[in-house]
């Protein structure tokens, strides 16, 4: 693939409403779980990027079928649990981390062969963290060195339930542990110490699976336990996906670091699980009013009005990575034009995304003329209370990473000189329409 450059100028106010892509996390689900229900699922709103479009090539070809009409609305036609087939060839996920760590938890109690590649990016992800506790239903997986793909999966003939405590917060891990439970006699429990993204049991529960929400004591502490009654029915459910915050984050930092700006973002997701960056930026002084709030689907929704801002410097605790992990790049950009120090703990988990994108973002902030000190877990941003300087000498490593670009785009809107990434060719993965929906708000980008 033929990379693009791309080169975000200095920006005056942004202002508008726009509609924003579906939740990525949500649309995974979405179509996973509709095939794996009786009957026909509707899906309203569903992110068409990239990475969602490879969990429905995926779902296609485990023998659900699915289909996109004329309005924009997604029909998928389920196999029920355990009725998934056997695919024909390689089942390709791109660049989705979520969808590939999601599937392989299907795949490992249904008895079938399979085998999961991906990009560049995603082959050098890890996925033992996943294979390790799912070995323990029954299923077997070879993979490359470091437990990466491709995988070959062999599913269990006769899956066992799974009993397994998150060692680290992680949505994905739980998700597939989970998911490998539904086709298992019995019950599978999860137990995470750090409450991660509830997606999947609040869509689980939705679809008519039987689960228990518990919190239990420990030696050292308390934990949240889900239990899961496995082989239930699942029935097809309409779905209406909301706006994605993982893709607000980006319009949303951007018209605050513009003074003047006035932006209004409808149907953004408001999942506890997933708002801290919402919090952070109004703990450094953002105008972000939340209005509407509402519940879509088992969601909780609102609409988002943001003002441009003067922001401060906050120390964000560890205990909220769970619930902003993938907004900490563009976060640490508008801790850049704060006035004061940002402190950022607990990250250690973004060193394992599409890119190293703490070593990635403190990397490119220097490059842009910012003091940035990068820990092992940790990142610390000097701000200069309004414009950054911008204007790095070289092009931004976007290392494919689909938030390290657009991260870097709001940045130069909010600079004093233009700042150029190597490559916007990933934003596709998840953000289609990021370059003419910022247009359209007044953002100047465009081609180098």
């Amino acid at each position: 693939m033929t990379a693009h450059p791309m080169t975000a100028r200095p920006t005056d106010a942004l202002t508008g409403t726009v509609r924003l892509p579906g939740d990525k996390s949500i649309s995974h689900r979405a179509l996973m779980l509709g095939a794996l229900a009786c009957g026909e699922t509707t899906v309203d709103g569903l992110l068409e990027g990239e990475d969602v479009l490879c969990t429905a090539a995926a779902m296609r070809a485990l023998g659900a079928e699915i289909e996109r009409d004329e309005a924009g609305r997604w029909h998928v036609w389920g196999r029920g649990i355990g009725g998934l087939s056997e695919p024909a060839d390689v089942i390709d996920m791109g660049n989705s981390g979520t969808g590939a760590r999601l599937l392989l938890g299907i795949l490992a109690s249904h008895p079938l062969t399979a085998v999961l590649t991906g990009d560049a990016s995603l082959r050098s992800r890890p996925m033992a963290r996943v294979t390790d506790p799912l070995s323990a239903c029954g299923a077997r997986f070879i993979a490359r060195e470091g437990g990466r793909l491709p995988v070959t999966v062999m599913g269990s003939r006769d899956p066992l339930p799974l009993d397994y405590e998150l060692p680290v917060p992680s949505a994905q891990v739980k998700s597939a542990v989970l998911l490998a439970g539904l086709n298992a006699p019995g019950e599978t429990r999860v137990v995470e110490r750090e409450a991660t993204r509830d997606h999947s049991e609040r869509m689980l529960a939705y679809f008519g699976a039987s689960l228990r929400l518990n919190e239990i004591a420990l030696e050292d502490g308390t934990a949240r336990e889900i239990v899961l009654t496995g082989q239930p029915e699942l029935t097809g459910r309409p779905v209406e996906v909301p706006a994605d915050p993982s893709s607000a984050a980006f319009p949303l930092v951007a018209a605050l670091l513009l003074p003047g700006s006035e932006v209004r973002l409808p149907g953004v997701g408001m999942n506890p699980q997933r708002n801290g960056l919402v919090t952070t930026l109004q703990e450094m002084g953002g105008d972000i009013v939340i209005e509407n709030a509402r519940e879509v689907g088992g969601e909780p929704v609102a609409d988002l009005l943001v003002r441009g801002s003067a922001l401060h410097g906050v120390t964000v605790p560890a205990e909220r990575a769970p619930s902003m992990i993938d907004e900490y790049p563009v976060l640490a950009m508008a801790a850049a034009a704060a006035e004061g120090r940002t402190v950022m703990e607990g990250l250690a988990e973004l060193r394992v995304k599409e890119s190293d994108r703490l070593a990635a973002v403190a990397r490119g902030l220097a490059l842009c003329g910012l003091a940035v000190e990068e820990g092992p877990d940790s990142l610390v941003v000097d701000g200069v209370r309004g414009r950054p300087p911008g204007g790095n000498n070289q092009p931004i490593e976007t290392e494919l990473d689909h938030r390290i670009a657009m991260s870097f785009l709001v940045l130069g809107m909010a600079s004093e000189r233009p700042v150029q990434i190597d490559d916007a060719t990933p934003i596709a993965t998840s953000f289609p329409d990021f370059t003419a929906l910022m247009q359209g708000l007044g953002a100047q980008l465009g081609d180098v």
